[in-house]
């Protein structure tokens, strides 16, 4: 008997999972979803309600559009995804700022947006990814790539959040400290930079650059 592909298993367990919160499953997938974290239950609920809400020919055009998605290779998936998911992350002043840089780049002559993509494709990957973060801590990411490099998943939603609470000035200080600071000692001064206030971060930043 031939074997389904990993890819078509999850898929079919993601479908599963909704019709099992929509009630339409037997109770033993039910349990399933009753041992997932709250969060993603309300997920799967909401997403059930949503499926529900939907004409039959809007759940069949999110049919295709799932089976065009499952069709692209698994690289351009995850890079599509890793920017869905940087998107999510900016703050809504970090969107509106980069919609606004979109549509100008979409109003210039063509030749120039080549030029403009030109530059941007001879970036480092590291540097063109660090984009992803937004304009704020995009801009200085050369500097704090550093620290952001090998962050524990646990943590990288604070650290991205202070990171964007601070001044350009801070960053270019912390890319500063971040440069001078020996690996073994970078995740110590994450778990310290999180730690201080708002309030205290300049005079931190000026105290350890002294040392």
């Amino acid at each position: 008997m031939r074997r389904k592909p990993m890819r078509g298993r999850w898929t079919l367990l993601a479908l599963v999972l909704v019709a099992a919160v929509a009630g339409s499953t037997p109770p033993e997938l039910k349990e399933v979803v009753q041992h997932l974290p709250p969060a993603r239950q309300a997920e799967l609920r909401e997403n059930a309600r949503r499926w529900d809400a939907w004409s039959p020919a809007e759940q069949q055009a999110f049919r295709q559009q799932a089976a065009r998605w499952d069709a692209l290779p698994r690289a351009q998936r995850d890079e599509r995804r890793e920017r869905w998911l940087a998107w999510q992350a900016l703050s809504p002043a970090e969107r509106a700022q980069a919609q606004a840089a979109a549509a100008q780049y979409a109003a210039m002559p063509p030749d120039l947006q080549g030029a403009w993509r030109a530059q941007f494709n001879a970036m480092d990957r590291s540097e063109r990814r660090g984009w992803l973060l937004g304009p704020a801590v995009g801009a200085e990411y050369a500097m704090l790539q550093p620290l952001l490099a090998q962050v524990p998943e646990a943590e990288r939603a604070a650290l991205l959040r202070t990171l964007r609470s601070m001044t350009s000035q801070q960053r270019r200080e912390l890319g500063v400290l971040a440069q001078r600071t020996p690996p073994n000692a970078r995740a110590a001064l994450r778990r310290e930079l999180v730690s201080v206030s708002a309030q205290e971060r300049g005079d931190w930043l000026w105290r350890r650059l002294q040392h």
